[in-house]
């Protein structure tokens, strides 16, 4: 028999299953649970539920400047990074099932994720506080979560490659 104190907080299949759950019946596709005590803690961590076709708008973390962490705990997502007009620099695949499992993004670069496969659930880290007015800066060049072109977009980042950019 396995015991636990109670003010543990486990990061196991049936809580994935409940994320990945509440992700599909989302209307933006995903969700997260977080794992910090608030705002105001100095490492915001939560668990992020995507499935796929969600749109993540393209962002950086810049005010102040901020690394963000991605862990693949189940399924699998593409993390692209992109320069200051929206070009593909890079193209990552962190899942569950390795070999990549992970990656973590250097403050002030242009990324975005998107799941390749249902039930996809993320670690995340980052700096905190958490201040939603200047936690990101949306790209310019890509549409806000939302715009009529963001479906296009999303569906687009699946297959982009280095060195492509969307055309609004």
């Amino acid at each position: 028999m396995l015991c636990f104190a109670p003010m543990l907080k486990r990061l196991d299949s049936p809580l994935f299953d409940e994320l990945a759950a509440r992700a599909r019946s989302a209307a933006r596709g995903r969700t997260n649970e977080n794992l910090h005590a608030g705002p105001d803690d100095p490492v915001q961590r939560f668990l992020n539920a995507i499935e796929p076709g969600s749109y993540v708008c393209p962002h950086r973390h810049t005010q102040p400047p901020k690394w963000e962490l991605f862990v693949a705990l189940a399924g699998a997502a593409l993390v692209l990074i992109f320069d200051e007009h929206g070009t593909v620099l890079g193209r990552e695949q962190v899942a569950a099932a390795g070999p990549l499992r992970g990656l973590e993004i250097p403050p002030g670069v242009w990324h975005t994720i998107a799941a390749l496969a249902p039930g996809t659930v993320l670690l995340e880290l980052k700096p905190g506080p958490y201040q939603a007015i200047s936690d990101k800066d949306f790209a310019p060049w890509a549409p806000r979560e939302g715009a009529p072109a963001a479906a296009g977009f999303a569906r687009w980042m699946v297959t982009a490659c280095i060195g492509e950019r969307f055309a609004l």
